[in-house]
C-alpha cells in the first residue's frame, strides 16, 4: 500500500524545482495526494479495514494543514498545485 520508488521520482520531478527537492510543500502535497488515492482504491476493496481508514484520515490532515501553509505563504503556488493534483475542482 505504498507508491513505489519509481512514481514518487515521477511526482518530484513534475512538482519539484529540481531532482533533489523533496521538502517544498508542492512535492509533499503531491505525495500525499498519490498516497491518498491508493488508500482509496485499497479501502474500496476492503471496506473494515479500520487502520487504512485512520491513517487515510491522518494523511488528508496533513496535506489539509500543507495546503493552509502553502495559501498563506503563495496563492498562487496554491492555486498551481490544486490545479496539478486535481484535489478540488478549481
Amino acid at each position: 500500500m505504498t507508491i513505489g520508488c519509481e512514481e514518487k521520482r515521477q511526482i518530484i520531478a513534475g512538482y519539484g524545482r529540481n531532482e533533489e527537492d523533496t521538502g517544498s510543500t508542492q512535492v509533499q502535497v503531491a505525495l500525499l495526494t498519490a498516497r491518498i488515492k491508493e488508500l482509496t482504491e485499497h479501502l474500496t476493496e476492503h471496506k473494515k479495514d479500520f487502520s487504512a481508514q485512520r491513517g487515510i484520515r491522518k494523511l488528508v490532515g496533513q496535506r489539509r494543514r500543507l495546503l493552509i501553509y502553502l495559501k498563506r505563504k503563495n496563492f498562487e503556488e496554491y492555486k498551481k498545485t490544486i490545479a496539478a493534483t486535481g484535489i478540488r475542482g478549481v
